[in-house]
């Protein structure tokens, strides 16, 4: 039986990141392009209940929210399952954050920065840079490309792009990206880099097997079998699209979309049902949503 498990996980990624202050930090400091002088010295968790619902986030992680010594405002997200929604949805969760900073009576000017740091486990991601591991986005000025703004930033970095030859840069930046591509469940014994760091040394103690109780290595395995679930049903979807044409693929697509629509808004719909205490067979009654959906609600 191997020593660990994989940190992309929903179980294990929030065990080391979701729960560690140090290593969340580190991660960040890391990875997100912040301006010399402005490393982050301290980091404080967030409540996910600041951030509004988000009904299209299956199979991703976005409930590691932190603000820094600066206030500066982070989310954290590892998403398994790449769609082309994925870019609206993170700038929603962005936008968002930034919005909720502005209580009544303050003014514009307290708002502060927010970053996205999105780790994508999918190579169908950005296929058009499909050579390139990292894509950052920011506001800037079109005519004037050195005129770049922080207020808003996002990351995306896609983990099977990632080679530690790509470009030269800060060790625990190669550190981190290692950790999360190399370690998995048929690692039995882990580099030796990052066993002598500090930082990923504690993260590997997090995320070994033997940490887990039965319940949860249980959950960890469901969490899998879910997402390759849900990426066969996407590419089968995709080749029955083409089988019949391009152009009723793309009705097949449309309607699709639609469904999903509808049963995203009968999510929303039902939460809020229950939010108000309604009872679950009278929610299932109107939803058309099975009691064990409303449950898990």
């Amino acid at each position: 039986m191997s020593k660990y498990l994989d940190p992309k996980a929903d179980l294990t990624f929030k065990k080391v990141f979701g729960e560690h202050p140090n290593l969340v930090l580190s991660l960040l400091n890391a990875l997100l392009p912040l301006p010399d002088g402005m490393e982050i010295k301290t980091v404080s968790y967030l409540s996910p209940e600041n951030i509004p619902e988000n009904p299209g986030k299956k199979y991703s992680i976005v409930d590691v929210y932190c603000t820094d010594n600066f206030n500066r405002h982070f989310i954290v997200e590892m998403q398994s399952i790449w769609n082309t929604e994925f870019f609206q949805r993170t700038l929603f969760n962005a936008t968002s954050m930034y919005s909720k900073q502005l209580g009544k009576g303050k003014a514009f000017g307290e708002l502060n920065d927010v970053y996205a740091l999105c780790l994508v486990n999918d190579e169908k991601a950005f296929p058009e840079y499909s050579n390139e591991y990292i894509q950052e986005y920011y506001l800037t000025n079109k005519n004037h490309k050195s005129d770049i703004h922080t207020d808003l930033s996002m990351v995306f970095v896609v983990l099977p792009n990632f080679k530690p030859e790509n470009r030269a840069v800060k060790v625990m930046h190669n550190l981190w990206l290692k950790f999360l591509t190399e370690i998995d469940e048929n690692t039995d014994d882990a580099d030796p880099e990052l066993l002598a760091n500090k930082e990923t040394s504690e993260a590997l103690e997090i995320v070994r097997r033997s940490a887990f109780t039965e319940g949860e290595l249980l959950a960890y395995d469901l969490y899998w079998l879910n997402v390759s679930t849900e990426k066969s049903s996407f590419e089968r979807q995709y080749k029955d699209g083409h089988a019949v044409g391009l152009e009723e693929g793309k009705e097949i697509g449309k309607e699709m979309g639609r469904a999903e629509g509808e049963r995203n808004e009968k999510l929303a719909t039902a939460r809020r049902m229950k939010a108000d205490g309604l009872s679950i067979d009278l929610i299932a009654k109107y939803s058309g949503l099975t009691p064990a959906e409303i449950a898990k609600l």
